[in-house]
């Protein structure tokens, strides 16, 4: 195989962003049957499945490659056109990004009001789990992800951001009602509140003072807003991990109280991108760092060691007695 037809590549990446291939033919203005024999032919070429017949279609791991290379090669060739004064008729460039609900609440917005509008960016933000952002970037529908994964995707760089704090907080009100005794037997039993079923921050934080014996307890309210869930803590509705931007004003004012002064949790955020020569997105990534590195702490900022509650991280938790 020595190289992969262009016509065929772009045929594969209208299916998966069209979902059908009726849908990619009508948008690629070809007949069915010849976007489904450039996907066949594609597929005998390469030797491999690219596509899972669903509705929508879905790519397999192989696809995902392809798709990437697509997605990378339409840039490439969008900058180039940029650069010979040939893309005033394309519109403003794309910049998708797979970000963290905590970072687009706190400080990512306003790091990108920073990047220059000369040519016009347009931001595609998809908001997921830090943990999980990377998926997207594999998938190939993102250019760039904020992630608290080190191990760069295939065809990926990473850049540390820093580190950023949540603090267990509740409102004064619940932690009279609930939180009387030893803080790890009463964050067994008392109510709290989840970000969304993957959210493990809370479980992780009981974890580590209970040396690993037990989670949070059952009743969790689950709000997948950041907003919304710094207010139903603060409103009483349960304790959380609440970020330290959002917890301080709240802390300074009376409506939260912090249950563990000394124990803040530490979560490392990278950057990480397609190793592509990108003008639009090398800008955006050197904002992007510049602004992190004022928000976020680094590995010798002030405050407790590093602790992140996500095992999978494979960075140290910390555990305390029982009666602490």
């Amino acid at each position: 195989m020595d190289e992969l037809p262009l016509d065929q590549v772009r045929t594969l990446l209208a299916v998966v962003d069209e979902g059908t291939f009726d849908a990619a033919a009508a948008a690629l203005h070809v007949t069915p049957s010849a976007v489904s024999q450039r996907v066949k032919a594609l597929e005998q070429r390469i030797g491999r499945v690219l596509l899972m017949r669903t509705k929508p279609v879905r790519p397999t791991e192989s696809g995902e490659v392809v798709v990437r290379f697509a997605r990378q090669l339409a840039r490439l060739e969008r900058d180039a056109r940029a650069e010979l004064g040939l893309a005033a008729e394309q519109g403003p460039v794309r910049i998708p990004i797979a970000v963290n609900a905590d970072s687009l609440a706190t400080w990512f917005l306003p790091a990108l009001t920073r990047v220059p509008q000369d040519p016009p960016i347009c931001f595609e933000l998809y908001r997921e789990d830090e943990s999980h952002t990377t998926t997207l970037l594999r998938e190939g529908r993102v250019m760039a992800a904020v992630t608290s994964s080190p191990d760069p995707v295939a065809g990926c760089t990473v850049r540390r951001l820093g580190l950023a704090r949540y603090r267990a907080v509740a409102a004064p009100e619940f932690a009279a009602r609930h939180l009387t005794g030893s803080l790890p037997q009463d964050l067994r039993e008392a109510p709290t509140v989840v970000f969304d079923p993957r959210d493990n921050a809370q479980d992780a934080f009981v974890r580590s003072l209970t040396q690993g014996s037990s989670d949070a307890g059952r009743i969790r309210h689950l709000v997948p807003t950041s907003d919304g869930f710094r207010d139903a803590v603060a409103f009483g509705l349960g304790w959380g991990m609440v970020p330290e931007p959002q917890a301080e004003p709240l802390l300074r004012a009376g409506r939260l109280v912090e249950l563990a002064p000394t124990r803040p949790m530490d979560v490392p955020l990278y950057w990480q991108q397609w190793k592509l020569d990108s003008p639009a997105l090398s800008t955006v990534a050197d904002v992007v760092a510049t602004a992190a590195a004022e928000v976020l702490l680094t590995d010798g900022g002030s405050g407790s060691p590093e602790n992140p509650w996500r095992p999978s991280i494979g960075v140290r938790t910390e555990t305390v007695p029982e009666n602490s």
